[in-house]
C-alpha cells in the first residue's frame, strides 16, 4: 500500500500542527470527530429512550450490553478488515449504519422496541470491522512518526465527544425524541463517509484467502501471544481494565462516602473525561521519549495512585483522583494499539487490531460485574487501597529496560511465519 507524499513533519512542532499538517491524519480525524458526536449522543439516548418506553433499569442497561457485545467477537470480525480494501469497507460501513439508523423511526412502544436492540447489536458488530479497518488502515496511510500523535489525538477526541455529545442528544431527545437523535447520528455517518473517501491511498486488492476462518480469525491472537513486545503490553491493558472495571463500580460508594447525592457521579465522570482530553496531545512525544512499555507502565502506575487516593474522604482529593485517573488510564490503550499498528503486517493488521480490542476491552465488563459484587461486601476504601496496589505491581514489568528493536522484529518475523497470514 502506498500513501501519499506529504511533507516530513517537524519533530518539534505541537502534535495538533504535527497531525493536521498531514493530509490523511487529519481527515481521520475529521472522522472521528463527527461520528464520535453522533454514537456518543446515541449512546446515552438509547438508554433513556427505552427507559421511557418499558420503565425498566435492566432493558435500559441492556443497551449498553448490546452496542459492547459484539466486541467479544472481534476476532472473528476483523478478518473482514483483511479480506477487502480497507477505505471502500470504512465508507461502506458508515454509509450502511447510515441507513440502518433510519429504522428506528419505526419505534414508537413496546412491540417495536426489538428494533432498536436489533439496530445496536448490528450497530456494534460494524464497529467493531470498522476500528479494525481504520486502525489497520491508519498504520499505512498516516506517517509512521505520527502513529502516536494521532492516537492521542483520537483519544481527545473521543472522550470530548463523550462530553459534549450527551447533553446534546438529551437536549434533542427531550424537544423531538429518539429518533431525531438517530437522525443525526445518521448525518455524522454520511459525514465521515465522504472524509473517508477522500483519503489519498492506493490498496491493492487482498490476495485469495488459503486457510479456513477460524484459522485466519486466530492468526491475530497467535501473533500477538507470540510477539515479544505486544504480548506484555495487551496483556496489561487488559488487566489495566479489568481494574478499571473493579474501580468503576465503586464511584456511587465512593459519592455517599463524601456525603453527596449519586448524581454528584456526574461530576466525577465529567472529571476524569477532562483528564483523558488533556493526556492525548502529550501522548506522542511522551511515546518517542519513554517508548509504549515505559508510557504505558507510568500511565498504569497513575493510575494506581490516583485510585489508591480516591479512598479518602476529601472531595478535592477525590475530584483530582478522578482527573488522574482519566490521563493514566488511556495512556497503556494508547501504548498497545500504537504498538500494533507499528509492529504487526499488513496482511494481519485487522485481525490482530479486533483481537486486541477484544482482550483490552473485554475484560471491562467482568470488572463491572466483580465490582459489583465485592462493594457490597468489602468497604469501598479498603478496596481501592487494595486496587491501587495491585495495579503497581502490574505497572513493574512495563518500568524495566524495553527489549530492543532487533530482538522483537526476530520475534515478530517468526510470529507472521507462524500466523500464515492471508
Amino acid at each position: 500500500m502506498t500513501t501519499s507524499p506529504s511533507a516530513s513533519p517537524s519533530p518539534s512542532a505541537w502534535p495538533v500542527t504535527r497531525v493536521l499538517r498531514d493530509r490523511n491524519a487529519g481527515l481521520y480525524l475529521g472522522g472521528v470527530l463527527v461520528s464520535g458526536f453522533g454514537t456518543s449522543a446515541l449512546w446515552l439516548v438509547s438508554g433513556v429512550w427505552v427507559k421511557d418506553l418499558t420503565g425498566s433499569d435492566g432493558l435500559a442497561a441492556l443497551c449498553v450490553f448490546a452496542l459492547w457485545a459484539p466486541t467479544l467477537i472481534g476476532p472473528a470480525l476483523g478478518t473482514l478488515a483483511d479480506r477487502v480494501r480497507r477505505r471502500p469497507l470504512l465508507v461502506w460501513t458508515n454509509l450502511g449504519l447510515a441507513a440502518l439508523l433510519m429504522s428506528l423511526f419505526t419505534v414508537d412502544s413496546v412491540h417495536t422496541l426489538w428494533i432498536l436492540f436489533a439496530v445496536l447489536l448490528v450497530y456494534g458488530a460494524a464497529g467493531v470491522v470498522h476500528d479494525a479497518a481504520e486502525s489497520a488502515l491508519v498504520a499505512t496511510a498516516v506517517d509512521k512518526q505520527l502513529l502516536g500523535d494521532f492516537n492521542g489525538l483520537r483519544m481527545t477526541a473521543t472522550e470530548g465527544m463523550k462530553l459534549l455529545a450527551p447533553l446534546a442528544g438529551a437536549g434533542l431527545y427531550a424537544a423531538y425524541g429518539g429518533a431525531r437523535v438517530a437522525l443525526l447520528d445518521a448525518l455524522t455517518f454520511v459525514l465521515a463517509a465522504g472524509l473517508c473517501s477522500l483519503l489519498r491511498v492506493h490498496e491493492p486488492k487482498p490476495l485469495p484467502a488459503p486457510a479456513h476462518w477460524r484459522t485466519r480469525a486466530a492468526d491475530g491472537a497467535r501473533y500477538l501471544w507470540g510477539h515479544a513486545t505486544l504480548r506484555p503490553l495487551v496483556v496489561a491493558g487488559g488487566t489495566t481494565m479489568l481494574f478499571a472495571g473493579i474501580n468503576g463500580a465503586t464511584i456511587y460508594a465512593v459519592a455517599e462516602g463524601l456525603g453527596h447525592s449519586p448524581a454528584y457521579v456526574g461530576v466525577l465522570y465529567v472529571a476524569q473525561g477532562i483528564g483523558s482530553v488533556a493526556i492525548g496531545p502529550a501522548a506522542g512525544p511522551l511515546l518517542r521519549r519513554l517508548g509504549e512499555r515505559r508510557f504505558a507502565g507510568c500511565g498504569i502506575a497513575l493510575t494506581a495512585a490516583a485510585v489508591a487516593a480516591r479512598a479518602l474522604p476529601y472531595d478535592a482529593v477525590v475530584l483530582a483522583s478522578a482527573v488522574a485517573v482519566g490521563a493514566g488510564l488511556p495512556c497503556v490503550l494508547i501504548a498497545a494499539l500504537t504498538a500494533v499498528q507499528r509492529e504487526t503486517p499488513d496482511a494481519l493488521l485487522g485481525r490482530t487490531t479486533a483481537t486486541a480490542n477484544t482482550l483490552l476491552f473485554g475484560p471491562n465488563a467482568a470488572g463491572l460485574a466483580l465490582g459489583a459484587g465485592l462493594v457490597e461486601l468489602v468497604p469501598h476504601q479498603v478496596l481501592l487501597a487494595v486496587l491501587g496496589l495491585v495495579r503497581l505491581v502490574t505497572a513493574a514489568p512495563l518500568l524495566r529496560r524495553q527489549p530492543s528493536r532487533a530482538s522483537a522484529s526476530v520475534t515478530r518475523d517468526r510470529s507472521s511465519s507462524d500466523a500464515n497470514p492471508a
